[in-house]
């Protein structure tokens, strides 16, 4: 049974590896910390949103073999708004997830620094931190490896060590069941917890992972007959994403502390409380975040590269590693040197802010054509739910890009 399901279970874990990274488990840390229970409901609204628009992703890739830039660059006939799209796109998702990847492996090493500590060498001014570059080295190699079964198992097992090292450490914090239903059932909006709500939404709904999961899926299933599977997959891994988020929220709301500003000060805040475990549980499932995330982000960049440009390449073609090796490796340099160019992180904000609504409308608009999948479109009832998303996803990129710019 067990061993069944690990043969079909695949793409849809990647995606919650992709957006179950240190940014998710920092905010969702903050969220705990700061308001306790009562954000609980985002993370139901973030994860039901995230189950459909990544069905519908998933389905576009088994049904046309194409990833979602392929189909943008295929389907589009005006040469004019195609070629903003895939600049938009480039831009967005190369220079952020270069940004986000420096984040990726600082997330894994303060997993690792929470049990041995800072691990730096300094050569005159500057100081590197060996952790980083040591993160950067694996999901180097594990990239370089090019084989997408082996990739899937390496994830799988993470995802799996990171949901049981958080489910674990909430359990100890022994929470009150029933205020975690009403937090879950029942929305309420604290002073001053919008931007969070924006926050969890935004961090769990991923405009990179729509273009990854299109990409994967095929590289695994190839038929109309294995939608079952591919929706089950999806269906699994998301909510084994959001039971991740929901533990570290839970487990944030036992320290009365606003000192607490990451899940590296969390891990060391559960210590005297609830005992060692919880420091190392909290450490090995942040290191697992990292280096979940610093895998396919990278990865993410080259199949949306791959498709913007048209390259009918493999994962070990020399251009598609050239991609992936150069986000990690400008992640690496972000990420050892504690560069922060935070103009650039502006620019990728907002870039990503205009993003997510642009790509969930193309994503509804092909999930209608009769072209692309036959008779396997939208129904109406998928239809209406991903305009509502749409519409929540123009508000949360509006307000994305007017907290960056200062004006909210």
């Amino acid at each position: 049974m067990i061993k069944k399901w690990f043969k079909n279970i695949g793409p849809g874990t990647l995606v919650a590896a992709a957006f179950i990274g240190p940014g998710t488990v920092t905010l969702c840390t903050l969220a705990g910390v700061n308001f306790g229970f009562s954000l609980l409901w985002a993370m139901v609204i973030s994860i039901a949103a995230t189950i459909v628009l990544q069905e519908m992703a998933a389905r576009l890739g088994i049904i046309s073999q194409k990833g979602l830039s392929e189909v943008i660059r295929e389907e589009i006939q005006n040469p004019y708004i195609k070629q903003f799209l895939i600049i938009l796109i480039l831009i967005a998702i190369v220079i952020g997830n270069s940004l986000y990847e420096a984040g990726n492996i600082s997330g894994g090493v303060l997993g690792i620094e929470t049990v041995v500590g800072k691990k730096v060498i300094a050569f005159g001014s500057i100081s590197i931190n060996l952790i980083s570059i040591l993160i950067g080295g694996i999901a180097f190699v594990l990239l370089y490896v090019g084989n997408y079964k082996f990739l899937e198992k390496i994830l799988v097992s993470m995802v799996l060590l990171m949901s049981i090292s958080f489910l674990v450490t909430a359990i100890l914090t022994k929470p009150n069941l029933v205020n975690v239903f009403k937090g879950m059932f029942i929305p309420q909006l604290p002073e001053n917890g919008l931007l969070t709500v924006i926050g969890l939404i935004g961090t769990t709904v991923v405009p990179y992972n729509l273009f990854l999961h299109a990409s994967l899926v095929k590289e695994k299933w190839k038929n109309a007959s294995d939608l079952p599977l591919a929706r089950k997959d999806t269906m699994i891994s998301i909510v084994l994403g959001g039971v991740v988020s929901f533990a570290i929220i839970i487990a944030a709301a036992a320290i009365p502390s606003t000192q607490i500003q990451n899940v590296s000060d969390l891990a060391v805040g559960l210590e005297p409380l609830y005992g060692t475990a919880s420091k190392y549980l909290l450490a090995i499932g942040l290191f697992a975040a990292g280096i979940t995330s610093a895998i396919t982000a990278p990865l993410a960049a080259a199949y949306v590269v791959k498709g913007s440009l048209g390259w009918d390449v493999s994962l070990k073609n020399r251009k598609f590693r050239m991609v992936w090796a150069s986000i990690l490796i400008l992640g690496i340099l972000f990420s050892s040197l504690g560069v922060k160019p935070i103009q650039i992180i502006k620019i990728a904000q907002i870039a990503n802010g205009l993003l997510l609504p642009l790509i969930a409308g193309i994503l509804v608009w092909v999930m209608n054509s009769k072209k692309i999948l036959g008779n396997y479109t939208n129904t109406k009832t998928q239809n209406f739910i991903g305009l509502c998303i749409l519409a929540f996803s123009i508000f949360l990129g509006l307000k994305s890009i007017l907290k960056v710019i200062n004006v909210f």
